[in-house]
């Protein structure tokens, strides 16, 4: 996602797009955008469940989640696009011409991936627009930014949109594979190297800094003295990080260990960065709200990749919905 200017090491006060338009209508956006942020979220789950997850049991379940998780965050991520235009546009990199039109486009096209792969219309196609443009961003904003300012800042925010492309890339190989794009089932495998890559790295720096905040580690994100047990949480998160990384990465035993993976991070969501939500509810880039969104990510990105892992027992209920709604 195209983010604000030094986003991975400042957390912006709240702005709201009134205050860069010199407008008033938004007034009190964060109430508006975490009531249509549930509201989505919700109309996600019930079409989840109505479509497929209905139909599997104990870990089948679990993976059918996975492209709601994985598609929630992208409209919250869209959404901030919008709100908080000036600092996006700032973050556009200097060389590309036409800061505004690129955040405008993002921002809609996150918001339309969104939707397309929460309603399964179109979702193979927006799933690999997606993973195409994560990596996109990947090669022309982080790697120079790596370059320029080698270090492990600058290591974590590429590796989060690597592991992201690699979550959409294993749904559009998914979905690719029980479709008219048979022959582009490779793009699965892809997308677990780059999820696994990005993990076993997470992992590691969670041993290495484990003051920050588990999932994505980040200096400006540290886990509150008041969360029980907070200094447990990046240990144990990087242990079950770094071994679910070498079992994808070595193919053993590679669904279980995606889901696995997954499952971490929605308790994660539950136990730390909910309750930072809670507590401190913030829309803002790097705020409560967006911590939400990125760990949510994670977990359908871990379930998209389990999802792409063959089963006799069942497929993918996002494939069962989507079949449903072309036989209709």
């Amino acid at each position: 996602m195209l983010r604000g200017p030094d986003v991975d090491s400042i957390r912006f006060a709240d702005r709201s797009v009134g205050a860069v338009i010199g407008t008033s209508w938004l007034t009190g956006s964060s109430f508006w955008v975490h009531c249509a942020a549930a509201a989505l979220f919700a109309f996600g789950v019930f079409l989840t469940l109505r479509k497929g997850a209905k139909r599997t049991d104990g870990l089948e379940r679990v993976i059918a989640f996975g492209p709601l998780f994985f598609a929630w965050p992208l409209a919250v991520f869209g959404a901030q696009h919008f709100i908080f235009l000036h600092d996006v546009v700032n973050g556009v990199p200097s060389w590309m011409p036409g800061h505004l039109f690129w955040a405008v486009l993002v921002g809609t096209s996150l918001i339309a991936a969104s939707l397309s792969m929460i309603t399964a219309i179109k979702a193979e196609l927006a799933a690999l627009m997606v993973g195409v443009m994560l990596f996109l961003f990947v090669l022309l904003i982080y790697v120079p930014n790596l370059i320029q300012n080698p270090g492990d800042l600058a290591v974590t925010a590429l590796l989060r949109d690597l592991s992201l492309s690699g979550g959409a890339l294993a749904l559009a190989g998914t979905l690719a594979a029980e479709g008219r794009w048979r022959g582009f089932g490779w793009i699965a495998v892809l997308g677990r190297a780059f999820f696994a890559v990005a993990i076993g790295e997470f992992g590691v720096e969670n041993f290495l800094h484990p003051n920050f905040a588990p999932v994505v580690p980040e200096p400006d994100l540290m886990t509150p003295a008041w969360i029980p047990g907070h200094m447990v949480w990046p240990y144990l998160t990087g242990a079950i990080l770094v071994a679910c990384s070498m079992a994808m990465l070595l193919n053993w035993r590679t669904r279980l260990a995606a889901a696995v993976a997954g499952i971490a991070f929605f308790v994660l969501l539950l136990f730390l960065y909910m309750p930072m939500e809670i507590v401190h509810p913030s829309i803002a880039i790097s705020g409560e709200l967006d911590q939400v969104a990125q760990t949510l990510a994670m977990c359908g990105a871990a379930l998209l990749v389990a999802g792409a892992q063959k089963s006799k027992n069942a497929r993918l209920s996002f494939v069962g919905a989507r079949q449903d709604r072309l036989g209709s």
